[in-house]
């Protein structure tokens, strides 16, 4: 650029409205007309004011009205915000109070719960993820802002982009699963249903990152536990979300319960401070979880509220979610000179942020006759995200898809006919009545040649009263459609398991139908991988539907008979048993890599064999070291041959992209979707880094016959890592790169990344 044309004065009136234009776009950049009024405002706030704003008070999930001492709370300006307010009248009313009788009619933010649906359920945020689709993600969150804006709500805690290795985490189900690339993807997808483009919409709701950080990597599964997580790895797998979903323009972060590494996430200076506002340039607010703040006493880190209180003010979070050490303690650590006023007008500012950027203060109330619960679009787009959700683990002789004229089956199992079960952890505003069952849909595709036996009367059913009806309907069939699962209240917060195979007496009764030598389609809905070595030879087909929501009867029907394939794939690696846990696909190499050649089972080793390790390596005698299903693994009703690998040999660091390809094409006779999935390896590196990582994936579809060819563009930025100096660094060295259908298989090349100023 030519500076000299910097001087002139009509280029520079051109440069400072460009720059406008531009700060009014992105999210995190500050806006001078915004800035303005935030400043105006809060020169008339008193202290009591500017404390109110920090407060979410509210009542448990099943609120049953607003006390008098709540609504005098709001009338005096001392609440910023509500949680499960459920009534729209009350909402109204709270409202009115806080715009028509507070002293600056500082508008209120109603928030709930709002995770994978408000009255039209989606599944469960692990199962929208083995989509492998952000568009129907996306449409999701867009289903659920819509629903829930009309009835008040305004903000969700939604999305959760925890990295979840652990299936015994009961959360897991509100994850996108074990990797970060894909979590990022959907979170991203997620905040923009929720948000749109404008948030400032009426039917938008502000969206919060959760949980921040490391809770998925809590200590044995255990949900609220420690978490230990390196600083490298902290930034190359846990913290990439939601850097994502900062530079995504989400409204609100939310703290995590979990400590991390000693410090509680909601007092965490370096990740709160440090990493979200200095690094990132996130300008919106932080809440914390329910009660996180005083919950820091029973961590060990903080001696009593006000001592909490002041770590969590000190470390840059904004609102306190339900318990009242702000409001009690915050005006006396001022006057005491532990905190400043101006620490307490930046938190202030950051939520006034946020209900600017909501068109609240413009628009503050909502429509209550709106009537879009249930609409005919909104189910449409349940059951597709149900339908594209389902994982095909297995499919022996091909016995799927059934033919509904000419199959006899006997529908059988708990989950069969379990309405409310089907929606799933996190459903507060669900209505079963809504929910379409597998029985009644399955009733509808086979007509006469369906007969149905509950067996067992829900999942942890011990009792073997059913069994006899049951087999009874079983030898009368062709096909036995056993549905099993979990209830939705087995998964989901504070509900981790130990042992995660199918409970009750599921195994037991699947033992007693296989021995009628009857084909057996085995469908699970659940919230989490569920271990299966007991069952697993017993069933012809496994079909994994996870909590599918409100419409999983007519999403699981078109499955099984054939009018759709099965196109979801596993976000999560599956284990053989929970003595596999954690297993991941993106884990390190180690020293001594197990193998094929180098495993032993443990009834192979003779007896007295001489005690050696020589030989041995980085595995279980008796699980291997594969997982039972690989990250990424689902089969269709078809089958797709890879081929044709196509990528540079050699590439130099001033390039910024790297262009892969491969052909694939579908050798089966029936219509099928794809996803096409690329990973990386950086094969040595100043700080050892995983044998490989997911970098792109694109859904495929192809006819019977029809190949295509699949390129991606990966960006070498998205080879980068963060190493032991806190530095992010891409270095010259040997590339893999995979294109395949799932983590354990798929084409393999290689580049060499070269500096291109060493070679002169």
């Amino acid at each position: 650029m030519n500076h000299k044309y910097l001087k002139h004065p009509a280029i520079l009136v051109i440069i400072a409205i460009a720059l406008v234009a531009i700060s009014w776009n992105h999210p995190n950049t500050s806006r001078p007309e915004e800035d303005q009024r935030i400043e105006a405002l809060l020169s008339k706030m008193s202290l009591e004011e500017k404390l109110g704003q920090l407060n979410q008070r509210g009542t448990s999930s099943r609120e049953r009205g607003i006390s008098e001492e709540l609504k005098s709370s709001v009338r005096a300006g001392k609440v910023g915000s509500f949680l499960n307010v459920q009534s729209k009248e009350s909402i109204l009313e709270l409202q009115r109070i806080a715009v028509e009788e507070s002293p600056n009619g500082i508008p209120l933010i109603f928030a709930r719960d709002v995770i994978h649906g408000y009255k039209t359920i989606f599944p469960i945020p692990l199962g929208q993820a083995a989509t492998w689709n952000p568009d129907i993600v996306e449409r999701g969150a867009r289903v659920a802002a819509i629903e829930a804006s009309s009835q008040g709500i305004r903000w969700t805690f939604a999305p959760m982009i925890d990295i979840a290795r652990d299936p015994r985490w009961g959360r897991i189900a509100e994850s996108a699963g074990e990797d970060p690339y894909l979590s990022s993807i959907m979170g991203e997808a997620a905040i923009k249903g929720f948000q749109t483009d404008d948030l400032s919409n009426g039917n938008s709701l502000a969206a919060c990152a959760k949980h921040f950080v490391g809770y998925g990597a809590a200590e044995g599964g255990r949900d609220y536990n420690t978490a230990d997580i390196s600083d490298p790895l902290l930034h190359n797998v846990y913290l990439k979300p939601f850097k994502v979903a900062s530079d995504a323009g989400v409204a609100t972060f939310m703290s995590s319960f979990n400590e991390l590494n000693g410090v509680p996430a909601t007092g965490n200076e370096y990740i709160l401070k440090d990493v979200l506002r200095k690094d990132w340039g996130f300008d919106g607010f932080v809440v914390s979880d329910w009660n996180s703040i005083t919950e820091m006493i029973a961590h060990g880190f903080s001696p009593n509220a006000k001592e909490a209180a002041f770590s969590s003010a000190k470390a840059g979070l904004d609102m306190e979610m339900t318990s009242q050490a702000y409001e009690k303690h915050m005006k006396e650590l001022i006057e005491e000179g532990r905190l400043s006023m101006d620490q307490l007008d930046e938190k202030v500012r950051n939520i006034l942020r946020i209900k600017f950027r909501m068109g609240l203060f413009d628009n503050p109330y909502f429509d209550p006759e709106q009537d879009v619960l249930y609409a005919e679009d909104h189910l449409a787009d349940a059951k597709e995200a149900a339908m594209q959700s389902m994982v095909l683990l297995k499919n022996k002789d091909n016995i799927l898809p059934l033919n509904p004229k000419k199959s006899k089956v006997a529908v059988i199992g708990p989950l069969a006919d379990a309405p409310r079960e089907q929606l799933g952890t996190w459903i507060f505003d669900g209505d079963e009545k809504h929910s379409v069952t597998p029985r009644t849909s399955l009733s509808e595709a086979f007509g006469k040649r369906m007969t149905f036996a509950k067996g067992l009367s829900f999942s942890r059913d011990q009792t073997e009263e059913g069994f006899a009806d049951a087999i009874k309907a079983a030898e009368a069939s062709d096909v036995v459609l056993f549905i099993a699962g979990e209830e939705a209240i087995l998964s989901g917060e504070a509900h981790s398991r130990a042992n995660i195979n199918l409970p009750g007496a599921q195994e037991k009764l699947i033992t007693k139908l296989s021995e009628t030598n009857k084909k057996i389609v085995l469908v699970i809905l659940a919230g989490r991988p569920i271990t299966l070595g007991n069952v697993l030879d017993k069933v012809d087909a496994v079909l994994f539907a996870w909590h599918p929501g409100t419409m999983a009867g007519p999403a699981l029907a078109d499955l099984i008979t054939g009018q759709a394939s099965p196109s979801g794939r596993l976000p999560v690696s599956w284990p053989k048993s929970v003595g596999q846990i954690p297993i991941y696909y993106n884990h390190k190499s180690t020293g001594r890599p197990a193998s094929e050649e180098s495993f032993v089972h443990i009834d192979d080793i003779p007896i007295h064999a001489w005690q050696s390790s020589l030989g041995n390596t980085s595995h279980y005698l008796d699980e291997g070291f594969h997982p039972l299903y690989p990250f990424g693994y689902g089969l269709t009703y078809s089958q797709v041959e890879y081929d044709a690998l196509s990528l540079p040999s050699e590439i130099s660091l001033d390039q910024e992209t790297i262009k892969v390809s491969a052909s694939i094409k579908n050798v089966g006779d029936k219509e099928v979707t794809e996803v096409v999935q690329l990973y990386a390896q950086d094969m040595f590196a100043s700080l050892t880094r995983p044998v490989k990582e997911l970098k792109r994936f694109r859904r495929v579809s192809l006819a019977p016959g029809e190949s295509k060819t699949v390129a991606f563009e990966l960006a070498l930025k998205d080879l980068e890592f963060y190493n032991q100096k806190g530095e992010w660094v891409l270095e010259p060295g040997t590339f893999k790169i995979w294109i395949g259908p799932n983590a354990a298989e798929g084409l393999e090349g290689k580049f060499e990344l070269i500096d291109a100023k060493d070679n002169g």
